[in-house]
């Protein structure tokens, strides 16, 4: 699986964005994505994640209630909308995925990564 982030820029505070991951070449049938941040001088952090059929959502508490995983099985593709932006999100964001059905917000259990895109948020 060749997993494509894109989506990120510059925001003002209080601004949005919306990114959006490809999946190409998955296999199988049950899976799921995680989004994570890195920011300057820090180790990535989980920031969401979801189920291959949204029977799990998980939110990073830094962003409960601003941001919102979701997915497209038709497009294998999966979204980041971000609301209400802080200058504290802006970081390189990466989308992951791993071949079961178990949530993880540890780095090391997702073998697939997307390559990054950046998000910076001006106060």
């Amino acid at each position: 699986v060749q997993l494509q982030a894109s989506g990120g820029g510059l925001a003002q505070a209080g601004g949005s964005l919306r990114l959006s991951c490809v999946a190409n070449g998955r296999t199988f049938s049950t899976w799921t994505m995680a989004w994570f941040r890195q920011a300057p001088g820090k180790e990535r952090e989980f920031v969401t994640g979801i189920q291959w059929n949204g029977g799990v959502i998980e939110y990073a508490e830094s962003v409960k209630g601003r941001f919102t995983i979701s997915r497209d099985h038709a497009k294998n593709t999966g979204y980041l909308q971000m609301n209400s932006l802080k200058p504290e999100d802006t970081a390189v964001y990466y989308c992951a995925e791993r071949g079961t059905m178990s949530l993880s917000r540890r780095v090391s259990d997702y073998d697939r990564w997307g390559q990054g895109t950046k998000v910076t948020v001006s106060s």
